[in-house]
């Protein structure tokens, strides 16, 4: 019998406001731009950003070196709660519609 791979639940989403907890970018705030789920890394707009050589292109050129946003990892990084501005944790609540929705712990308010 294979074992059956199965990928993590990833409580954040593409558009998300988030605050970087740890590592070399920590305090920086950013929306997500991509989620890469298999890999449990996200990218966020404006933080992490690497230096990349680029050859002479069509879009480009001249060439040089571009700053590029590179991924994070998923722990790495907290939801900004849309209420109060604080960093919080994600949990699941059925709406009044019925419908399963995600909402800050702290606040209580439902994330859009």
């Amino acid at each position: 019998m294979k074992n059956k791979v199965t990928t993590p639940k990833i409580k954040i989403r593409k558009g998300d406001l988030v605050k970087v907890i740890a590592g070399d970018s920590r305090g920086q705030q950013g929306t997500v731009l991509s989620v890469l789920i298999t890999k449990s890394r996200i990218l966020v707009e404006g933080v992490n950003l690497v230096s990349k050589h680029t050859k002479p292109n069509a879009a480009n050129p001249n060439g040089g070196i571009i700053k590029k946003e590179a991924a994070l990892h998923i722990s790495n990084v907290a939801l900004v709660d849309p209420k109060t501005g604080a960093t919080t944790r994600v949990g699941r609540k059925l709406n009044a519609d019925g419908k399963l929705v995600r909402v800050s712990k702290k606040s209580g308010e439902e994330i859009k």
